[in-house]
Formats: C-alpha cells, structure tokens, sequence
C-alpha cells in the first residue's frame, strides 16, 4: 500500500471516531456519525423541559399545600419548603460524586430519573386517595380535614423522594448533554457552547408552563389533577431519555475524587522539604504512560507549586519506581494530570465564590419582588394582576436574550474580533454581575418612586400605592438578561474547565452557588433589620413596606455586587485555564480577558 493510501485509511480512522474519548453504549470508540451531536443532545433538552415543568409543578405551589391541605401555619410551612428546597441542592452534591465515581452520567440520570418519577407517583397517590378530605378542599376558601401521623409520613417521604431524584439527576443532565459534542471537531465545539443556552431556555420553558398552566389548576384547589400532570411529564421525560439510550456517547467514569485529591495533598506534604528549582520543567515530573478510563492527560503548569511537589520524582521515588517495574506508590508520587486537577479545583473556587453574590441578587424575585409588587397597583383596567406572575417576564426576557445572544451578538463578536472565538464564558458571567447592578438600581429607583405615591398609613397595604406594578417589568428583563450571561456561561465554564473526572461536579457547583444565594440572602436581610430597627425606627424591610426603605436594600445589593464585579475581575484575570496534552497553543481560549 503507498504512502497515498495509508494517509487516506488514517485520515479515515480519524473521522470516523470521535477525539475526546468518548465511547457508546457498549463501551467501544464512539462513531461520529452513528453517535452524540443534536440528534441526541435534542432528546436530553425535551427531557430537560419536561422535567423541570414536573418540579416546578410540586415546587411552585408546595407552601400553599402545607397551608390549605395539611394545616400548617406561614412561618411553618416557610420553614418546611426551606428545608425541601436545600435539600434538592444537597443531593446534587450526591448524584454528582456518583456519576463522576462509579455509575457514568447515563446510569446516574436513568437511576434518579426512576425515583423522581416514583416520588411524584406517591405524591399524587396519596393526595387523591387521602389528602383532599372533605372532596373539593384545598382551594382557598374550604380547608381540609387533620391528618394522621402515618398519612403525613407518606406524605414527606414522598417529596423527599421528589427532592432526592431531581437532585441527583439535575447536574448529571446539563453535562451529559455536553458528552454528545465533541470540543475538537469545530462544528461540533460551536454546538456544544450553544447547547448550554437552549438547555437553560428548555428550563425556564418548562418553568414557564408549570408556573401558568399547574399554578393556576393547584391554585384552584386541583391538587391531584395538577400533581398528575406533573407526574405524566416526567414519566414522558424518562422514556424519552430512555428512548435515546443507543443514541449517546459515554464517558467512563473515573473513581473516587476524593482519594485522588488526598493524595496529591499528602505526596506533597510528604515532600514538603524537597527543594524544586525555579527553573524547572515537567522533564523531572511523574507521568505514566496510557490513561485510565480513556481520560485525555493534562498538561503541566506554573502556580500553586507547591502541589508540584506530589508530582517531582526524588532519588527515593526513582529506586522505587525500578524496584515496582515502574509502578508508584499514588501516596508519595502522582502523576502531573493528578497534580493538575487539585490546581484546576483549587483556581475554580474563586470564581465559584464570587458567583454567590449574583445569587443573592437573583433570589429576590421570589421573595422581595413579590412583596414589593403585591404593594404596588396590580390593576389593569378591571383585571388584577397576580404579583407573582410578573416573573413571568423574567423567563420571556431570558428566552429573548438567549435568541438574541446567539443569533445576533455572538456573530457580531466573532466578526469585530475576525476570529471564531466570541466571547469567552468569563467575559459572559463578567457582563452578567455588570447587568444585574443594573436590576438593583432599577428595583432601587422603582421602589423610590412607589414609596412616593404610597399610603403610609395602611393597615392592608397591598396596592397601596398608585405606582403601576408594570414598572417591575425592567427589573424582571434586566434579571433575565443577567441570568442568559451569568448562569448560560457559568454552566459552560465549569464544564469545560472541570477536570474530566468531576464534569457532574462542576455543575453541581451551579447548582450549590443558588443554594448559598438563599441563605446569604436570608443572612443579609436579617443583618440589615437588626441594625436599621434601632430607636424604634421600623427598619428597612418591616411588615408595612410603606413605612420602611426596601429602595436601600436593593441600592445595598447594587452596591454589594458591584465590590463583588472588582473582585471577580482580578480573579478572572488570574485564572489558568485547564490544558491538555495534544491541544493546539493558539486553540486556547484566552480566559484572562474579562
């Protein structure tokens, strides 16, 4: 065979099987063409929507159930959707050591998929059979019957279910869907980044249809018909997800994170007296030959060196290392990719940090908004406005910034800069802190001008003041606007910038950074009453929003995330992206721009 022909036949095996070592069903090289791209990526977005209009479904109106069905007061319902709501975040946390240890990501979301459907299975079951007693109570006027003990067992083991099996498959299901692109093949990297943003739009869609249509049936007193139809969604969304399985590409999984962290941090600490020369390279640095699991070896670099130290082969780790036939003892020496994911980690956590303050930020518009609207005139003519429903603005703005993003802005930068590049997920999440002081000072000086058209005196002070509730609307889009920059590319980024074998993780990071949202929120409003109702003074957040300055917390929050914005921009600028070995230098994205 000539040169000619061996060329082609390689050239041939190269676009056959994909470059980033995934691999289908069976566990052989995935195929390109038989594998992966929109054909499977499409199916985890309808399961994404369906899912999450399935959960939101329970979620949205959980508080009202407590309270008309089951007899609880405010502050104890409060508390218990708190507790549910916090627990969702907490088993993300599992369901993403599971899929990045042992299971893989399509067994993970298969698994917890099983139980949420389960859950709601219960949920609805037993709410038909036992809950709603007398029939057609619920609603707002007739109250249900006490329940037994046994009945409210039921009852929160099967929202703890629901709790537990959106949990684990939630971060599992972003990243899975990430699997099926390949970021080396340039058409399949340009889809890869797209999917983030119509996996978020797939989110506030099923958001949107839970928050309309199952919002109105429960409000209404239709508790089963409305936790059987979330039931039905998310049983579609897992035989569709199911439906795929041939369809999808797999990444193995990698063991147990935490073991490998541990040593690198006690290799290191064990040689914490070796002196590494300023001077040197990856020459004297620990690498074996072959990969485990497939995963693709990360290259060496500079910072954090003292993590080096784990990696830097001694004359003890030479003798060793021949007297083992070059076997290593994991505890003393690791390899540089090992070394590697403990700094990736470690340069993450900055950024994750500054994220949490956007999250407070967000949080607002399902507390603070709500009561600042249902304060404001919610009529139009003879309809009423429900407060609540002016998030739905919220989800519009972010389906529209999300089109607009991708089909107006993104080509725009890519033609300016004359490259293929766009902006970079950092210089996202940076326009995204940039938007959302915006929405604070918009909600400030909304809220300035209600106070000034308010009755001070009230004692039922919703609509109190002549102010149209429609002025939130700025303050709903600019959020939308912000989420589209902020959490699209903050998904993005921690999936490409995760280590292989913690891709869950870094979307359960996500998820935990809305989780710390809630509590600083919850954190900083309790700070902000106890120093501001001082000397009888009725604070900034009282009961009666007339008599108080809620136009200073939100310039507060403004002020807040623009501190948080400074810092963000120095640790963005002193951010390292993740390399790996046979990337090409200039296919790097540049991460230190901001």
């Amino acid at each position: 065979m000539g040169s000619l022909e061996l060329y082609k036949a390689k050239k041939l095996k190269e676009e056959e099987y994909t470059g980033d070592g995934s691999v289908d069903f069976d566990g052989q090289p995935a195929i390109r063409d038989r594998t992966g791209k929109w054909s499977a990526g499409t199916i985890i977005l309808l399961n994404q929507g369906l899912a999450t209009l399935a959960f939101y479904g329970v979620e949205v109106n959980l508080v009202l159930f407590l309270t008309r069905v089951l007899q609880q007061d405010n502050a104890e319902a409060a508390n218990t959707v708190s507790k549910w709501t916090g627990t969702v975040y907490i088993f993300s946390l599992l369901g993403a050591f599971l899929s990045d240890s042992y299971w893989g990501r399509y067994k993970t979301c298969a698994i917890f998929q099983a139980i949420f459907v389960i859950g709601l299975v219960l949920l609805s079951l037993s709410t038909q059979v036992f809950f709603l007693k007398p029939g057609g109570c619920g609603d707002e006027t007739t109250k249900c019957n006490m329940h037994s003990s046994w009945e409210l067992r039921l009852f929160y083991f099967s929202i703890y279910m629901v709790a537990l099996g959106n949990g684990g498959y939630q971060p599992n299901t972003a990243t899975f869907g990430a699997d099926q692109f390949d970021k080396g093949d340039p058409k399949e990297g340009y889809s890869k980044a797209a999917f983030f943003s119509y996996f978020y739009l797939a989110l506030n869609i099923g958001e949107l249809f839970s928050n309309t249509i199952l919002l109105y049936f429960e409000d209404e007193g239709l508790w089963a018909l409305g936790f059987w139809a979330s039931t039905a969604s998310a049983t579609l969304a897992l035989l569709l997800f199911l439906g795929g399985t041939k369809r999808y590409r797999h990444f193995k999984p990698s063991g147990n994170p935490l073991s490998r962290i541990s040593q690198v941090l006690v290799a290191a600490i064990k040689k914490c007296s070796v002196r590494i020369p300023p001077d040197e390279d990856a020459a004297n640095l620990y690498e074996p030959e072959g990969s485990k699991n497939g995963a693709r070896k990360m290259l060496h670099t500079q910072g954090i060196k003292f993590l080096d130290r784990a990696a830097f082969v001694t004359a003890q780790d030479e003798e060793e290392l021949k007297k083992s036939e070059h076997k290593n003892n994991p505890w003393r020496l690791c390899s540089i990719s090992q070394v590697e994911e403990v700094k990736c980690i470690l340069r993450l956590l900055p950024i994750w940090l500054c994220t949490i303050i956007y999250s407070v930020v967000f949080t607002q518009m399902a507390s603070i908004f709500v009561e600042q609207g249902d304060a404001m005139n919610t009529q139009i003519s003879t309809f009423r406005i429900p407060a609540a429903s002016i998030s739905c603005f919220n989800l519009l703005s972010v389906a529209l910034f999300i089109v607009l993003y991708r089909r107006v802005v993104d080509p725009a930068v890519r033609l300016v800069r004359k490259d293929s590049k766009g902006l970079t997920e950092l210089q996202r999440m940076g326009i995204g802190l940039v938007i959302a002081v915006m929405a604070m000072v918009s909600a400030g000086i909304v809220e300035w001008y209600r106070l000034k058209y308010a009755r001070r005196d009230c004692k039922q002070c919703q609509g109190s003041s002549t102010l149209s509730i429609l002025w939130q609307v700025p303050q709903y889009g600019l959020i939308g606007a912000s989420e589209v920059f902020m959490y699209v590319g903050q998904l993005e980024f921690f999936n490409a910038q995760a280590p292989e074998g913690l891709k869950s993780f870094g979307s359960a990071l996500c998820m935990t950074s809305i989780s710390l949202g809630n509590y600083v929120s919850s954190l900083l409003v309790s700070i902000v009453m106890k120093i501001s109702t001082e000397d009888n003074v009725p604070g900034w957040i009282p009961g009666n929003l007339n008599r108080g300055h809620l136009d200073r917390f939100y310039f507060l929050l403004a002020g807040l995330t623009a501190v948080d914005l400074v810092i963000y921009v120095g640790c963005a600028s002193w951010y390292k992206n993740i390399k790996f070995r046979g990337e090409e230098e200039d296919d790097e994205e540049d991460y230190d721009e901001v």
